[in-house]
């Protein structure tokens, strides 16, 4: 048990010295300040990149706040896409976010969730041209509908489908296909 309590300190020492976990460590205390330590959950850093998740309510205003601040400058939409998870009920939908500071070197994601019966999320298309196609794409493949979006169609599957191909619901290959075989794909 005393080897367990000597290697925290050890750990916080390492923590400290690693210049990522102090970037993230900056751009958590600034995002509580600037929005309040209750508009984020679920913060983790996977392989270093501050992940938080937020309410589909605010992601609007934190985005907007975040591109507008002049101290973090995150004026680059690195990528925008959809999710879904069928066995979390009430967030079987979301919404993934990746934002870069090209002057200051920062990149955050930020996450929303939302039921599959309310399949909504508000549109950035006000602040970043690339949100358009991004959109696009959610909704294509995963119906999640942006109102106020300037052009909301699909943009790779043709128009005429009724249903949203990466929805987990669908089946992922034919299973009466009898060209495929199990030999040949090390099933």
């Amino acid at each position: 048990m005393a080897d367990q309590n000597e290697s925290i300190p050890a750990q916080e020492q390492a923590a400290a010295q690693d210049p990522a976990a102090q970037k993230n460590a900056q751009l958590l205390a600034l995002l509580h300040r600037l929005f309040g330590a209750d508009a984020f959950n679920d913060v983790e850093e996977p392989y270093g990149l501050l992940t938080a998740t937020t309410t589909r309510e605010r992601i609007h205003d934190i985005i907007e706040g975040l591109q507008k601040d002049e101290e973090l400058q995150l004026n680059f939409l690195t990528t925008m896409c959809g999710m879904h998870f069928p066995d979390r009920p009430g967030q079987e939908l979301g919404m993934v976010y990746h934002l870069h500071s090209l002057t200051q070197n920062i990149r955050l994601r930020l996450k929303i969730f939302f039921p599959i019966a309310d399949p909504v999320a508000p549109t950035l298309t006000d602040l970043y041209a690339t949100a358009n196609w991004m959109e696009r794409e959610a909704f294509d493949f995963y119906g999640i509908i942006f109102p106020g979006h300037p052009n909301l169609m699909r943009i790779l599957n043709v128009e005429d489908m009724d249903y949203h191909p990466m929805r987990k619901e669908y089946a992922l290959e034919d299973g009466t296909r009898e060209d495929k075989t199990d030999l040949f794909f090390g099933r």
